[in-house]
């Protein structure tokens, strides 16, 4: 059985008189381990697929699982605690709290699981055990994004979903979150979701969904992704 499954899922908005489908019918699957990339235009339903799978969002109709638990079905407090415990979230902007550290950020949502690991070693997992006691306002923006990667591993869940993770750094600084996501899958076992409209990170997933007018319009795998550090876009 399949890590992740997307079944015949649909959410509609109501707009006035009008219903509005962010995404209709939309199936698919994903494999626990794999990096994972959906990619589509603006108002594609991308984002919608993220926040429905981080439990941020409810179904209208259709059938959502995330290992064992049927994330669809759930109540507002089953949500909730789906989010803290088993959910990782890095977004394009950082949400880091700035009059604390980047050990008391990492520390603050450690403190919210119920399997955490210590800050101190994800944040060196990603790099800055030098910069343990900076304030985000003394990181740079991709050391600030290590920071929220951090705060994400520390949760120590299974799932980890990206929302244009790169979207606010520059080319180069943006191909080394790139590369720590990768790693995320590659050394620590996380499934991992980015979010993008850049096609080109498609080369670096085991699995690609093209989503386009709320359809997961094609699907692909691929057996020899690329090393994230030599994607040109």
């Amino acid at each position: 059985m399949s890590f992740i499954s997307f079944d015949k899922v649909s959410k509609l908005y109501q707009m006035g008189d009008l219903q509005v489908a962010a995404i209709k019918d939309m199936s698919f699957s994903i494999e626990k381990g794999e990096l994972v990339i959906i990619v589509g235009p603006s108002g594609a339903g991308k984002t919608t697929v993220l926040n429905l799978l981080g439990g941020m969002d409810t179904v209208t109709s259709g059938t959502i699982k995330v290992g064992n638990q049927r994330v669809s079905d759930m109540s507002s407090r089953e949500l909730t605690l789906y989010r803290r415990n088993e959910v990782g979230f890095v977004f394009q902007f950082y949400n880091l709290i700035q009059n604390l550290t980047a050990l008391e950020n990492v520390e603050l949502s450690s403190q919210i699981c119920k399997n955490p690991l210590d800050a101190a070693r994800a944040l060196q997992d990603v790099h800055l055990q030098e910069r343990l006691n900076s304030f985000p306002a003394q990181l740079s923006g991709g050391e600030q994004q290590r920071v929220a990667i951090a705060r994400a591993l520390a949760k120590n869940s299974d799932l980890l979903l990206c929302d244009e993770p790169t979207g606010a750094l520059d080319y180069k600084t943006g191909k080394q979150i790139l590369s720590l996501l990768q790693t995320s899958c590659t050394k620590f076992h996380k499934t991992v979701v980015i979010v993008t409209h850049n096609s080109a990170f498609t080369q670096i997933g085991n699995r690609v969904i093209h989503v386009k007018n709320g359809h997961a319009e094609k699907i692909e795998l691929n057996d020899r992704p690329l090393n994230a550090q030599k994607v040109e876009w």
